[in-house]
């Protein structure tokens, strides 16, 4: 098998022989949902592959290719009647810059919009009746002289138009001088971007332009351009496109199935447990009977698989990375590392009335940020996804999978525990828990640097969630790990659970559950100073401790009896963890 990891051109997949999950038998619901469509997914989840597909499916000048690019699919068998009827141009907008003046970026979009049609004239050179008028200042009079032409033809334009508000968010999260005026200069009164799709908006009634297809990440400039262009149907919450991008858990699957008939020390029951940790977890619409994993990143562990028989070292695939600036970007806003800590529970806490769908100029430059505005953001962003509703009508949202959870991790560790205030500690003090099953290193680097941080978040803590905060954003490690917090039981829910990866058993690495209770001083009839003075092991035999430690390691073993059957491991090593106000911590370790 051979999968297209990082192949977006749909005719080069098909003609070269890669694997590709079919969603052309969509095509038929795509015609009959709208003319011009609004669709969003968050990055690298196959959306230009998409576009492609319908550059192909409909471009005219492949008419003569079709039954080799579509003949083996389900389209294939079974045809639209517009299938190569139409001109087709594509507009990506990932590739303007988004840095530099407002002049700068002006002229970018300027210069890629006679771009595509310098290579749209190309294309159809012969089906013109004249070349197309390029007005290097002005893309809008290239346009227009585009669709002049093309009225003079039998067929009509579908536009293509890829990643429409990747330079908008990218001006807007940039962390430069004057990027929120360039911001609010594009998209308020009649800035360049209102013009473009004013000019698309004009162009389908009645000259020339017939369908749109918009993709995006997030809708944070829909009311922006909403004036200059309200006829777009947006059809990204829909039930019957949640799965139009991303891969099943029965796909992923028979794929796993079918390879590993090629070879590799890998068995498919452990390959699809630890892919449905990592990748799986996306949910589009309320009414979505099914969750979906990640496009982009279930390619990358397949094609390891393929190609090295074994799972990739790293399981978050690094061209995701460019995550981690919108998860800063929400971090910094009031109340954005509250929400952070709320997802990051495990909880099912983070709630909002609905999910906000226009996000206007001054919304997003002015306007306080609230809740629903910041969780609305992480849910296009795919950092977080729809969990159900409440029964209150509330929209639940959560987390999707381990990946995700690593990037809201890296963000709060960067946040709480500096280079220069402990970070240096925290490779030996994790190699010895992991390794060796001690955890008095990382308990003195908690008491001596990390409770010092977290008790100075006003978050209204609820006792032990301090405590796992702190084990969980240390210990996150996915190279060898799978870190799962509040992990479901039959008996109730681990506070947290570090499963040695089915590929890394091979290492001297440890399974690993906590169960974390919390303490007062109050409680403990003691003052901090106190505390601090005494020996570990005489906080240890205090009553109050000892019951604590007791509800704990029972709980431990419950829930470890239930983790070794479910992942066939041999040995866990389970820590009762109790804290002690945040001054000090105590534990009782035992092997199940």
């Amino acid at each position: 098998m051979r999968f297209p990891y990082g192949l977006s051109d749909f005719g080069t997949l098909i003609e070269g022989g890669y694997w590709y999950q079919d969603r052309t038998d969509r095509l038929a619901d795509l015609e009959s949902t709208g003319r011009q469509l609004i669709f969003l997914r968050p990055r690298r989840f196959g959306k230009s592959l998409l576009l492609s597909m319908l550059e192909h499916y409909y471009d005219l000048n492949r008419a003569a290719r079709f039954e080799a690019l579509f003949g083996a699919l389900a389209v294939g068998r079974n045809p639209t009647p517009l299938h190569n009827q139409y001109f087709v141009l594509k507009w990506d907008f990932s590739l303007i810059p988004a840095y530099g003046e407002i002049a700068d970026i002006e002229a970018a979009v300027h210069q890629h919009i006679n771009d595509r049609l310098r290579d749209f004239e190309r294309r159809y050179r012969d089906r013109l009746p004249e070349p197309i008028a390029i007005h290097p200042d002005n893309a809008l009079s290239s346009w227009e002289s585009a669709l002049s032409l093309l009225s003079q033809t039998p067929h009509r334009l579908y536009l293509l138009i890829d990643e429409y508000d990747n330079f908008a968010n990218e001006v807007l999260m940039a962390d430069r001088p004057g990027s929120q005026d360039r911001y609010q200069t594009l998209l308020q009164g009649e800035g360049l971007f209102k013009s473009v799709f004013k000019a698309v908006k004009a162009a389908s009634g009645g000259l020339g332009l017939d369908r749109v297809f918009i993709t995006g990440v997030s809708p944070i400039v829909l009311s922006g351009m909403t004036s200059g262009y309200n006829v777009g149907e947006d059809i990204y919450l829909l039930p019957q496109f949640n799965d139009l991008c991303g891969f099943t858990e029965s796909e992923v699957s028979a794929v796993l199935r079918q390879l590993a008939g090629e070879g590799g020390d890998w068995s498919v029951d452990d390959a699809l447990t630890t892919m449905r940790t990592f990748y799986n977890g996306y949910r589009f619409s309320e009414e979505a009977a099914e969750s979906l994993y990640n496009p982009t990143l279930s390619l990358y562990f397949l094609d390891a698989l393929r190609r090295q028989g074994q799972y990739p070292r790293r399981m978050l695939d690094e061209n995701l990375a460019m995550d981690r600036n919108k998860l800063v970007y929400i971090a910094q806003l009031p109340g954005g590392e509250e929400l952070l800590v709320e997802a990051l529970s495990g909880e099912d806490r983070v709630l909002v009335p609905e999910l906000v769908q226009r996000f206007g100029v001054a919304d997003v430059l002015a306007a306080v940020k609230d809740q629903p505005f910041m969780a609305s953001l992480l849910y296009f962003f795919g950092i977080l996804t729809l969990a159900g509703l409440t029964p209150f009508d509330e929209c639940r949202l959560r987390i999707p999978n381990l990946v995700a959870r690593g990037l809201y991790v890296e963000r709060l560790r960067e946040r709480w525990l500096p280079l220069t205030d402990g970070a240096r500690e925290r490779p030996e003090a994790v190699r010895a828990l992991g390794q060796h099953g001690d955890l008095t290193p990382l308990a003195e680097l908690i008491e001596q640097r990390y409770f010092r941080v977290l008790s100075n978040r006003d978050y209204r803590w609820t006792n032990e969630l301090l405590v796992k905060f702190a084990f969980l954003t240390l210990l996150f490690d996915d190279r060898l790990y799978m870190a799962v917090s509040e992990l479901e039981t039959e008996r109730g829910y681990v506070d947290l659970a570090l499963i040695v990866r089915p590929d890394k058993r091979r290492f001297q690495v440890l399974d690993l559950l906590l169960e974390f209770k919390y303490l007062s001083l109050k409680e403990l009839g003691l003052t901090g100073e106190q505390v601090r003075e005494r020996s570990r092991e005489a906080l240890a035999e205090l009553a109050p401790v000892v019951k604590k430690l007791d509800e704990a390691e029972a709980q431990a073993r419950v829930y470890g009896a239930t983790l070794k059957a479910r992942y066939g491991f041999r040995e866990l090593h389970a820590f009762a963890v109790v804290a002690l106000g945040v001054e000090r911590l105590v534990w009782r370790a035992s092997t199940l």
